[in-house]
């Protein structure tokens, strides 16, 4: 006869018979060799003999380590070893228990006079004679009535060699192994009981309600084939539990829905099934309107119980999507997803608890969502709170609709959520709804040392750069719940070898048409402070998306995470202005989002804006210096004395100070002394003081809105979106000036290169350029800066333009630089498109603490590069 052996696809097979039985030949037959870890070969790999029992203790430790490691990572393990004596087999379950799988025995109950002919025609077991195989029978035989006992989910025995032979074995997928559906799914949090909120949330949904000739609801469907999945705590406290029964019933049955099991379903299972359970948490009333259900519809309470008891049987979670997606009812640390057990069970039902009450009397629960890092979005329920928000790509749906709160729903993949009002408190809360915990785990994003981009690969930080940003972060950041997006710096301009230049647009042009880039967008320089500025449609929907305080609907950053502005009545009129702009636009229609991220350029603003003290320190210098110099030379002039020689010098320095001092004061923006740095590390980036209202923007792109990331949107049409915001208000906003050159013709590189000289001649900080259009791969950086003659002294210093100087700076080594850019700008696109995906904030903050990173890196290596080019 043939016996089915069916196993879960990931378990622990334990293969117990005695020697000679045929354990290998089987393992071998129905499992992969990697899947097969057998005691023969480990202890050949201790000891180079596999019939060395001497070697026995190091090979089962090597057998179990092995074991546990593919265990862990999932895969299905099959232990090939005699496993006749109960401890071995107690080790093995322990092992099982460990990684929440179930383990399974299969047993070979072959007679002794096979596994003793089997033996002896193989040498290797000569010393397994007829007494061993005696007394592994004898053990086995002792071991049979008792196996299910010891631990095993299933155990199968295989009687006689034509058995094992014969055998099929069958892999089965695990209940809670849903990942072949991919949706789109709409989960809804804890209904307890309000059918009426219910059903409400399914026709907003879209969906089509199906109701019988007593016009109860039976059944939903969506017209698009969307499935309805529900988080549990179908029942208890509200006032109609069997209406939402008799409905996720029908929807369940009609394959239009999937439900996980919740604490309460395993409470009313309990009591269905004749144990005894105190009826308290709206128990009681459950079991009064199912006796009235049952009442009008004789068999309800049959189907209730049959539906209850199912659903609280096979699976307590549900791992959807493709692995994306885990729906359990009271959240699912990373490593239970997937996995069988007593503990995995206890947490998807009721969470982890610490064991204590707290003061309503509930108990305490332990913050798991707080330290999940997994890829899988959890979404669950179980603990109410006044709104739904994401934690580290964890999402609770329980908003409390029974206590008056709302029935929120997570539509999947979009991360859109929905949500109805209750349509009053049905149940009093013993403790009030508590607001959502703070989304930011520094420690754990500083932590990490590499970050991986779609467009670059891996970005590795050095830790000395991520020791400066976290102290940046630690002491100058704002909220970062708003701290969403650093703008990167551009790559450096190649050196130039036009007279007296030590950046010019030849270079610029010349190195995109060697990479094969024909349209170049040249944008002006505005000599700004870099900004990042977030836009909501209203107050409302900037406290609930990002949490920004005081009513404001937005927030400003600096390239270095400090707020923009010196508190809120400062920001509040630019911000409010900024986003009458985006509305009278018209953006929040046509993006379709109620936000949008800004990068933009805060303009210094003399005379309000004083310039920074060291370089009004070389300024005022130079004024009480060169004057009295110069008179003195012409004195000595005068005199007959041949000075012509050190006074053409002393003026060419005084004229060099007057264009330094005239260039700090058109572009110095305030400024503060680097943050102070964790020990040996490099100078943190300077960090730029808030200004105050009196400022302009010039926005220089849309970065991403709601669902959308922008990045990787032509230049051109990002600039004609903000143009139409600075068409707006332009005395608020300034306007970039702009001219696209196709590098393959020498008029239009003559037109931008005179374009590029009128600017800078007329008092402008230079131009950035870059592909007019995306597609010309990871390393061509979005932006070239090209700066300036004059601006380039706030760099350099007054007398870099000196032959000397000059060569010096043209001879450094710019390949450092340029790395910088690309990684910078790589992880700004990857922070947008993770924004743009609803991904975690700790996902998000992992882009902003690189490029922070990478910005103190730069720092220092400018600080490196200043002080070798003048040590000479």
């Amino acid at each position: 006869m043939t016996v089915t052996v069916t196993v879960p696809d990931l378990c622990l097979v334990v293969l117990v018979g005695a020697t000679g039985s045929g354990k290998s030949t089987f393992a071998a037959r129905h499992f992969r060799p990697t899947e097969t870890v057998s005691s023969d070969a480990c202890r050949a790999m201790v000891a180079d003999d596999e019939t060395d029992q001497d070697a026995s203790a190091d090979a089962f430790d090597l057998l179990h380590y092995i074991a546990g490691k593919r265990l862990a990572a999932g895969r299905t393990t099959v232990v090939d070893a005699t496993d006749v004596q109960v401890e071995s087999r107690r080790r093995l379950l322990r092992l099982a228990r460990e990684h929440d799988v179930p383990a399974v025995a299969v047993v070979l109950d072959v007679p002794e006079d096979v596994c003793a002919a089997r033996n002896a025609a193989r040498p290797e077991r000569k010393g397994a004679g007829l007494r061993v195989v005696r007394r592994h029978r004898r053990e086995l035989a002792e071991s049979l009535p008792r196996l299910e006992q010891e631990g095993f989910r299933r155990v199968y025995v295989l009687r006689g060699a034509a058995q094992v032979e014969a055998a099929e074995v069958v892999r089965e997928r695990r209940p809670t192994d849903l990942r072949h559906l991919t949706g789109p799914f709409d989960i809804v949090g804890d209904v307890h009981g309000c059918r009426s909120e219910l059903e409400t949330l399914l026709e907003r949904l879209g969906y089509v309600l199906v109701r019988d000739a007593a016009g109860r609801a039976v059944d939903a469907a969506h017209p698009e084939g969307r499935t309805l999945v529900f988080v549990g705590d179908l029942v208890d406290r509200g006032p109609d539990s069997p209406g939402v029964l008799r409905l996720a019933m029908g929807m369940v049955a009609a394959g239009h829905a999937l439900c996980v099991p919740g604490n309460h379903e395993n409470k009313l299972d309990r009591h269905l099934r004749g144990r005894t359970v105190k009826p308290t948490h709206g128990l009681a009333e459950t079991l009064e309107q199912l006796a009235e259900a049952e009442r009008a519809d004789p068999g309800f309470g049959e189907r209730v119980r049959v539906f209850v008891d199912g659903l609280v049987g096979p699976a307590d979670h549900y791992v959807l999507d493709g692995g994306r997606l885990v729906v359990c009812h009271a959240g699912l640390p990373e490593q239970y997803h997937g996995r069988s057990s007593g503990r995995v069970r206890a947490h998807a039902l009721y969470g982890a608890t610490t064991g204590e009450k707290d003061e309503f009397g509930l108990p305490v629960r332990l913050p798991w969502a707080e330290d999940y890092r997994g890829r899988a979005a959890v979404v669950y329920g179980h603990t109410p709170s006044p709104s739904a928000r994401w934690l580290n790509n964890t999402l609770c749906l329980d908003t409390g609709a029974v206590f008056g709160g709302r029935l929120t729903a997570l539509r999947w993949p979009e991360r859109e959520l929905v949500d109805v009002p209750a349509e009053r408190v049905w149940y009093e809360p013993a403790r009030p709804l508590a607001a959502a915990a703070p989304a930011l785990d520094l420690a754990g994003v500083a932590a990490r040392r590499t970050v991986e981009t779609r467009s670059l690969g891996r970005v590795t930080l050095r830790p000395e750069a991520a020791a400066a940003a976290l102290e940046t972060l630690s002491r100058f950041a704002g909220d970062p719940r708003q701290l969403l997006y650093l703008p990167p710096r551009p790559a450096p301009c190649a050196a130039s070898r036009q007279e007296g230049h030590l950046e010019h647009p030849a270079e610029v042009f010349a190195g995109h048409r060697a990479a094969g880039v024909r349209k170049v967008l040249c944008e002006a320089m505005h000599g700004g402070s870099r900004a990042a500025v977030l836009l909501c449609r209203d107050a409302e929907t900037a406290a609930a998306r990002f949490g920004v305080p005081d009513g404001l609907p937005g927030a400003a950053y600096t390239a270095t995470a400090q707020p923009l502005f010196a508190g809120a009545e400062a920001a509040r009129p630019v911000l409010e202005r900024l986003t009458a702009c985006v509305a009278g636009a018209g953006l929040w229609e046509e993006l379709d989002t109620d936000w949008l991220l800004l990068e933009a350029e805060a303009l210094p603003q003399p005379p309000a804006s004083p310039a920074p003290d060291g370089y009004a320190a070389v300024g005022a210098a130079a004024a009480a210096l060169f004057p009295t110099v110069l008179a003195a030379l012409d004195a000595a002039a005068a005199r007959g004395v041949d000075v012509a020689e050190p006074a053409a010098r002393q003026r060419e320095r005084a004229r060099d100070a007057a264009a330094f001092t005239e260039a700090y004061r058109r572009f110095g923006a305030p400024a503060a002394p680097a943050a102070p740095a964790a020990p040996a590390a490099p100078a943190a980036p300077a960090v730029p003081l808030p200004v105050s209202a009196a400022v302009r923007l010039a926005p220089l792109r849309v970065l991403a809105v709601d669902g959308r990331s922008l990045a990787t949107q032509p230049r051109g049409e990002q600039l004609a979106l903000v143009d139409r915001l600075v068409a707006r208000d332009g005395a608020l906003l300034a306007r970039t000036d702009r001219v696209l050159v196709d590098t393959e013709d020498e008029a239009s590189v003559g037109a931008g290169t005179r374009w590029w000289q009128e600017l800078t001649a007329a008092g402008g900080a230079g131009m950035v350029a870059g592909p007019a259009a995306e597609g010309y791969g990871p390393q061509v950086p979005p932006a070239v800066a090209c700066r300036g003659r004059d601006h380039l002294r706030l760099f350099f210093g007054p007398e870099y333009t000196r032959p000397g100087n000059l060569a010096r700076l043209r001879a450094r080594p710019l390949g450092h630089q340029w790395s910088l850019a690309l990684r910078g700008h790589a992880l700004g696109r990857e922070g947008l498109e993770r924004l743009a995906a609803g991904e975690p904030l700790r996902r998000v903050h992992e882009t902003v603490f690189a490029t922070l990173a990478l910005e103190a890196e730069a720092a220092a290596a400018g600080a490196r590069a200043g002080r070798a080019s003048y040590a000479e």
